[in-house]
């Protein structure tokens, strides 16, 4: 296999490799015309490392017929905060979540989510942007964090107060084939503020309740949502050059990972 990089910013390729630079990941219509314009010959297949490629990925399978998931719309469910918590079933506990639409005031989403709620982006950044807001002087400071000017570039969240885990692991076939858990030693949030973001392994036999509740939930999210996984059938069978959008791990596909729906 000879990859082809679609890099963003900080990122860069492997040394040695071929790539080409685009300002947003996210941008479909920029990742097909740096795609097309790289004139590459006999693609196998797109591969996202990193959540922000997943709806690049799946449009690129689809303009370019190739094997893998090229449901946009699907795509879009794993991406949006406030449209993956919605399509959650009842049974799944989660936050309170809406898009802050311009123009939204800090009493309003204090009135409808808490006196303490969580502004963050609509699409995942791991935990940048993000801020628990309690008055409306740190509301103001946290909007001046974004272009403030999208419905749906922002969503507010009840506040939840709890320690933090996340799941690894392999959906394939519509179920769970394999898992492993992790802690966090302190919130993500600190990470982006200055801390350092660290985890630790935790063993199956001395935390069975809770990995029997967390790989529920891995389930009835994820079927829910109806995750993609690779099937017997799914894998190229020819050698060539995929285009891969990348910018760093944990892997998008049939690898994933997941705290809660968050």
């Amino acid at each position: 296999m000879d990859p082809f990089y679609i890099v963003q910013a900080p990122a860069s390729p492997p040394k040695g490799r071929r790539s080409i630079r685009v300002a947003d990941m996210e941008n479909a219509q920029e990742i097909f015309r740096a795609v097309l314009s790289a004139r590459l010959d006999d693609v196998a297949g797109v591969l996202s490392v990193h959540e922000m490629g997943v709806f690049g990925a799946a449009y690129l399978r689809q303009q370019l017929n190739l094997p893998g998931n090229t449901d946009s719309k699907t795509a879009l469910y794993f991406r949006d905060k406030y449209l993956q918590k919605s399509e959650l079933p009842s049974r799944v506990k989660r936050a309170r979540c809406r898009h802050v639409s311009m123009g939204t005031s800090f009493a309003d989403l204090a009135d409808d989510l808490g006196e303490v709620f969580v502004v963050k982006p609509a699409t995942g950044a791991g935990a940048l942007r993000t801020n628990i807001i309690r008055s409306p002087e740190e509301y103001a400071q946290a909007l001046a964090l974004f272009s403030g000017q999208s419905d749906v570039e922002i969503v507010a969240e009840s506040f939840v107060d709890a320690p933090e885990v996340y799941l690894d692991g392999v959906w394939e076939n519509g179920d769970l084939r394999w898992s492993s858990m992790s802690s966090y030693h302190a919130s993500p949030l600190t990470a982006a503020q200055g801390g350092i973001l660290s985890a630790y392994v935790l063993d199956r036999g001395r935390h069975s309740p809770l990995f029997q509740q967390a790989e529920t939930l891995a389930r009835e999210a994820l079927g829910s949502l109806n995750a993609p996984g690779p099937t017997p059938n799914s894998s190229p069978s020819r050698s060539s050059r995929p285009a891969a959008p990348r910018t760093r791990p944990p892997c998008t596909g049939p690898s994933w990972r997941s705290a809660a729906p968050r």
